[in-house]
């Protein structure tokens, strides 16, 4: 019961956690009032504005900062951590989404009239500079209002 007990007063996880979901049902709730589809697989999607990855680790490295000092060991971890996610969804993410969407084309192209067993691959991966800023800001913001 102890473990439970230690995770469920864990703010420098529980925080970054919850900003994490706030920015995915926010996304949810704009798509939903965009086109009046109530799709739960925007939820569990990946890309678009904001990031939630960017919100979850700068809320995790604000969380941590917070906690521990922001001179300490855990807040340079915690940042370069962060710097990781972030490259990641806006630089390979990004471009393995473009790649998805130019294979798709060619494929259309290719195949046109004729019938396509394979799927098409997701071409929304990763995040523009934009989505990856504002997510960051949302995750720094959000972590300093909460704690």
């Amino acid at each position: 019961m102890d473990f439970f007990a230690n995770i469920s007063n864990n703010l420098t996880l529980l925080v970054p956690l919850s900003a994490m979901v706030g920015v995915q049902i926010f996304k949810f709730a704009r798509e939903w009032l965009r086109t009046g589809d109530l799709s739960l697989h925007v939820l569990f999607s990946t890309g678009g504005m904001p990031s939630s990855h960017s919100a979850l680790v700068t809320s995790l490295a604000t969380a941590t900062g917070l906690q521990f000092g922001f001179g300490s060991a855990f807040f340079s971890i915690s940042c370069v951590l962060a710097l990781i996610v972030m490259y990641d969804a806006r630089g390979v993410r990004q471009e393995s989404g473009q790649h998805a969407r130019i294979l798709n084309q060619i494929v259309r192209e290719l195949f046109s009239g004729h019938t396509i067993s394979e799927r098409e691959l997701k071409e929304l991966l990763g995040h523009t500079t934009i989505e990856v800023f504002v997510g960051a800001l949302v995750g720094i913001v959000y972590t300093l209002l909460v704690m």
